[in-house]
């Protein structure tokens, strides 16, 4: 097992195509990395939702999810739906981003994910983060696209509650969707749990992996 000790972890970007999507993908690996790392700097872009609702839920959320981290948080008004056509715009999002924070971990979409935002965010982000781990979460929803992970973040009982506790405290906008409830969240967390011999985790896909073994 290769693990990242929390003191090996100074800085972290986390991206979403949509408001809510960093929280419901790694919520749980959030609020553990910054118990463990105080004043963790938490880096969010959030590709649609300016200026609206959302994006105040958004933000109220990540700071929830984010306690005690240096959390900058931005947020753009790429209408949702339609991010492949404004592929441009997201893609000189990330680069901006790139050129400002030098993260040790990059969290976003995975690059399976049905849904096109998701997945052209995921198709994103490592022509922009080149030299970074880049993890992938996933997104359980109505589109039969679950895959099996390679990557597991276990998470205590505590923490798996929390995050399903602050899912519906800070987007009720989402609450009339028949799949944004605690059951599926813990459902799915409890599922990756067992794969990773742990009562929850939050799971992720992994591109490439660089081993440091001593050389350079």
């Amino acid at each position: 097992m290769i693990s990242l000790a929390p003191d090996q972890l100074g800085s972290v970007v986390v991206l979403g195509a949509h408001c809510d999507d960093i929280a419901i993908g790694a919520g749980g690996t959030l609020l553990a990395a910054c118990a463990a790392s105080p004043g963790l700097r938490v880096t969010a872009l959030v590709l649609s939702g300016g200026g609206t609702k959302r994006e105040e839920e958004e933000r109220a959320a990540l700071a929830a999810f984010c306690p005690g981290a240096n959390l900058d948080v931005e947020v753009l008004d790429l209408p949702d739906g339609r991010l492949p056509a404004h592929w441009g715009q997201a893609k000189e999002a990330l680069e901006s981003l790139a050129r400002k924070v030098s993260p040790d971990v990059v969290i976003g979409p995975a690059k399976h994910d049905a849904h096109q935002d998701h997945r052209t965010l995921a198709q994103l982000v490592t022509t922009a983060f080149r030299d970074q781990l880049v993890l992938g979460y996933e997104i359980i929803k109505w589109d039969s696209d679950m895959v099996q992970p390679v990557a597991f973040v276990p998470l205590a009982a505590s923490v798996a509650l929390r995050k399903a506790e602050l899912l519906d405290a800070h987007y009720p906008s989402q609450r009339g969707r028949d799949w944004f409830d605690a059951e599926t969240f813990l459902g799915l967390a409890r599922m990756r749990g067992v794969q990773c011999r742990a009562r929850y985790a939050e799971a992720f896909f992994v591109d490439k992996v660089v081993l440091g073994l001593g050389e350079g």
